[in-house]
């Protein structure tokens, strides 16, 4: 028989120069010397005995669907019957291992009405040397097989003759349109843990990864016969990369959630900054930012006694105690309190006057409690703007410590998703039996 095309969903095409059968008919042999340039005679199938040799598991509506042309009579009684035809016949689908699947599907040819002892079926080997190449399959091989049967009803035996087409599925297509795309997709995922979180772009470029591989799911389904006997070994791949995508997603919503942490919400637990900033950052080797600055030293120093004091005499004048608690100093440079000797008039009967200890005293108190008041609400508002700056400080210490967190997560989910897919895409392709024979005869 020769092939022409092989394999469609639940059902195999077969194109050949007919179910070539030969028997030996004594009455329709003649003596060649009587009938002298008779060699062979051509007879129309109805009107000579015919085996009915037909294809037991055939799918086609007429059952027999072969085209009943003559038959071939030698003068010694050797007929040849060589019937064409495409005959579509039912066989099982295995895509466990689709697109690296090896499919195989068995032709049985028999008698329908005669038994063994009428019709002694022998077997033909198939010839495949005119098989015409397929773009979707390979074609390994054609062996045939002679079988007897018997049934419980009957004691002669029931020959048949069936060959199994073997066929490999070729993988250059779907490699390339599937496959790879997966991978490349696949790998787009991943970056989604390595973009700011501050682009606000990090769920949408999830979202948009997992309608990508839902569309590649919808033309695999659309390409694999219906049947829930197997997954096929695309499908697991498939499901597996989309379990990762979507996981990405999950996970990138806890990492935008930790990065824009109300600092008025709380501090970070105790367990998750030992397990996150402490064990897991130690883990990916990172380093909270601004940990490794050193503190600026102190470059200027100032002495207990101002230079400009030196020629002053400093009086303090005693504490006053605001509402704060707080006790307020007042320090202020009096001048020489006695008079200058040499007079700018230059009048030696001036009179001049210098004012009292006591006068000067009682002056200074009386400006000082003038200023007590504007003193006390100066330090009181640099004390709330010091406070301020405090609790701003603290909320940014929070902040830092949430996005710190947050970058652990992103880059704790970047290397374990990374190893993930890797052994996902090897583990699950790999395991194909003829993986590697199917890769290296279709993509090189």
């Amino acid at each position: 028989n020769e092939f022409f095309l092989l394999q469609k969903l639940n059902q195999t095409n077969i194109w050949d120069y007919g179910i070539i059968t030969y028997w030996v008919d004594i009455y329709l042999s003649w003596d060649q010397y009587e009938y002298p340039g008779v060699q062979n005679l051509r007879f129309p199938a109805d009107q000579i005995w015919v085996p009915d040799i037909l294809l037991y598991n055939s799918a086609d509506e007429r059952f027999d669907a072969t085209f009943h042309t003559n038959v071939l009579v030698n003068y010694s009684g050797s007929c040849q019957y060589i019937p064409p035809g495409i005959l579509k016949s039912t066989c099982y689908i295995d895509v466990r291992w689709f697109p690296f699947d090896v499919q195989k599907c068995d032709l049985k040819f028999g008698s329908w009405t005669h038994s063994g002892w009428l019709i002694d079926l022998q077997m033909l080997e198939a010839d495949i040397s005119n098989y015409i190449s397929n773009g979707e399959w390979d074609l390994v091989g054609v062996p045939g097989k002679r079988n007897e049967l018997y049934y419980e009803c009957c004691k002669e035996p029931y020959p048949d003759v069936t060959y199994t087409i073997t066929m490999r599925r070729r993988t250059l297509y779907y490699g390339l349109n599937l496959l790879i795309p997966c991978v490349l997709i696949s790998g787009l995922a991943l970056l989604v843990f390595l973009l700011p979180a501050d682009s606000g772009e990090k769920i949408s470029l999830g979202i948009t990864v997992l309608l990508s591989l839902t569309v590649f799911m919808l033309l695999v389904a659309e390409i694999m016969p219906a049947t829930s006997d197997s997954v096929p070994l695309i499908a697991q791949y498939f499901a597996s990369i989309m379990v990762i995508v979507g996981l990405s997603v999950v996970v990138t919503v806890l990492v935008l959630q930790f990065h824009h942490h109300d600092p008025q919400a709380g501090k970070m637990p105790r367990w998750v900054r030992v397990i996150l900033l402490n064990w897991c950052a130690w883990f990916l080797r990172m380093k909270k930012p601004g940990e490794n600055i050193k503190p600026l030293s102190c470059k200027y120093s100032y002495s207990k006694h101002h230079p400009s004091l030196k020629n002053t005499e400093m009086n303090v004048l005693p504490g006053h105690q605001p509402s704060n608690g707080n006790m307020i100093y007042s320090y202020h440079t009096v001048e020489n309190p006695c008079c200058p000797q040499n007079n700018d008039l230059g009048s030696k009967s001036a009179r001049i006057t210098c004012p009292l200890p006591e006068d000067n005293e009682h002056v200074q108190k009386k400006a000082l409690m003038d200023t007590i008041p504007v003193i006390v609400k100066i330090l009181e508002e640099v004390q709330f703007i010091a406070m301020r700056f405090r609790k701003q400080d603290e909320g940014e210490e929070i902040c830092s410590e949430w996005k710190f967190a947050a970058a652990v997560i992103d880059r704790l989910c970047l290397v374990a998703f990374t190893l993930f897919a890797i052994i996902c895409t090897f583990t699950i392709l790999m395991s194909a039996p003829n993986f590697i024979e199917a890769v290296s005869k279709d993509f090189t």
